[in-house]
């Protein structure tokens, strides 16, 4: 199977490249802006024919679009994020190679959802930033196509290479340099807010599952489970062996935070666990959501506020039965490891 892959110097895109160059099956080529990119194509300012004239000459059975921006303002986000997508769509309506398009979406494009809810594919889509608007434009585009097409919508990928960025990145690094400086407390802020975490080796299956079936439509990609970023931060302090005391600043009345010595681990899901680089090839939906309505760490001497830009207010949850009944897929690979493979990477710059 010959697969284009765009987008793969990105943090999912670099997984999506290792997973299918794992398979014997797969020719891959990958298109992108960076050096590493087998042929170099800036996809915001391409035109559709030279794309074409590029789809006719490798006949890809597969594209797979994991290219997009995750900061910058409405014009920078519209022009990476949707125009991008519509140069993709013409291009491979133009082309005679009847490939299969992979397009990846975000849970940003959902917006708020009730506190306890899953949220399906049906659920009504109210993006409640500029990303996630120029998200959903892109999967109406891919939809309205008329080609043989998926659009995979990640919540919140996590792992090896998690931006420095993200929330769960930031807090890594806030407690790397707590522990390199022999600080014995950590201040947090915002850690009420629920995010449902997926691996991003994790969504890499997906991508390849989705890319062999006949799926057609929106697909979630999580893991089922809204986790607190209060809880994450916990198992991650205990991972780390952060003897420490994590202290939240702005916990709820009646609270009192946890010391990092004596936190219980999560209970995990069934089968569980998309930094300020504009353009990726695909940052998380949570690392382009920065730190959503809430915000992760300070030092042990202050506490800073990073609100998440991806408009989702403080709880999302996926509802992944589609994924499992039409993909064949679930996530397996467990938050903790997901954040102990974080610290791992963290801890190599003590």
């Amino acid at each position: 199977m010959r697969v284009l892959l765009l987008g793969s110097g990105g943090f999912l895109g670099r997984y999506v490249a290792e997973h299918l160059l794992a398979d014997p099956a797969v020719q891959l080529t990958a298109l992108g802006r960076g050096d590493d990119a087998d042929v170099r194509f800036d996809l915001s300012n391409g035109s559709p024919g030279a794309l074409t004239r590029f789809l006719n000459a490798v006949h890809p059975g597969v594209v797979i679009n994991c290219a997009g921006a995750i900061r910058g303002g409405a014009r920078e986000l519209t022009r990476h994020n949707t125009v991008a997508v519509a140069t993709v769509c013409e291009s491979l309506r133009r082309s005679g190679c009847g490939a299969r398009l992979v397009q990846i979406g975000c849970s940003a494009e959902y917006g708020p959802s009730q506190p306890g809810s899953s949220t399906a594919e049906d659920a009504v889509p109210r993006p409640g930033g500029p990303y996630g608007v120029s998200k959903l434009a892109a999967t109406e585009l891919v939809l309205g196509s008329g080609l043989d097409a998926v659009v995979l919508r990640v919540f919140s990928p996590v792992g090896p290479g998690t931006p420095a960025g993200s929330p769960l990145g930031r807090l890594a690094e806030a407690m790397r340099r707590a522990m390199q400086s022999g600080e014995s407390e950590l201040k947090l802020s915002g850690l009420g807010v629920q995010r449902d975490f997926v691996d991003v080796r994790d969504v890499a299956r997906a991508v390849h599952a989705a890319s062999l079936s006949a799926a057609q439509g929106v697909v979630n990609i999580g893991s089922g489970r809204a986790v607190r970023l209060r809880e994450a931060a916990s198992v991650l302090a205990r991972v780390a062996g952060f003897g420490g005391a994590l202290h939240e600043i702005d916990a709820p009345p009646g609270r009192v935070p946890a010391a990092a010595g004596h936190i219980p681990a999560p209970a995990h899901p069934h089968g569980t666990a998309h930094a300020h680089a504009t353009v990726h090839g695909h940052a998380p939906a949570h690392a382009q959501a920065a730190a959503e309505h809430g915000g992760v760490p300070g030092g042990a001497g202050n506490a800073t506020t990073y609100p998440y830009p991806d408009g989702c207010g403080s709880w999302q949850q996926a509802d992944v039965r589609t994924a499992r009944d039409r993909l064949g897929w679930r996530s397996r690979i467990p938050l903790e490891e997901s954040l102990a493979d974080i610290w791992m990477e963290a801890a190599c710059r003590i």
